[in-house]
């Protein structure tokens, strides 16, 4: 989906933050030009590997089909899917993603333990765009 957002496949699958060396401040979606708090002086943005589980900060689940530049065939049918917001507590931030396949708003409550595992955001003939997706610890699926 997005060049240097996550890397690896597997139990090496990872979302790709950096670091302020100044503040310690981490962010996801990673920065590259500058610190984004505004109380740091401003440091060398190291690339860091983020905690593969948190915790389910918050969940809904999304009714509609995304806008354009999102690429759908409206002649399918539309599945809802959830949309996770998971605290990850070691980097303190919340990062939000889609649930796996099968995962709905009914399989999930705040608190639990997610892990975040690659995803498939659309294919077809000639390219397959890969995303991350969130899993509850313990689904195999």
């Amino acid at each position: 989906m997005v060049s240097g957002w996550f890397a690896g496949d597997g139990n090496d699958f990872r979302l790709l933050g950096t670091r302020c060396s100044a503040c310690a401040s981490v962010f996801f979606p990673r920065e590259d030009a500058h610190c984004r708090n505004p109380g740091c002086p401003g440091g060398e943005l190291v690339e860091v590997a983020l905690s593969r589980r948190g915790r389910v900060w918050s969940y809904t689940d999304s009714r509609y089909r995304p806008p354009s530049p999102y690429v759908t065939d409206p002649e399918l049918s539309w599945e809802p899917r959830a949309l996770i917001a998971v605290e990850l507590a070691a980097e303190r931030i919340v990062v939000l993603g889609q649930s796996v396949p099968g995962v709905t708003v009914a399989d999930l409550t705040v608190g639990m333990e997610v892990e975040v595992v690659p995803g498939v955001l659309h294919e077809d003939a000639e390219t397959t765009w890969t995303t991350w997706h969130w899993r509850p610890t313990g689904v195999t699926a």
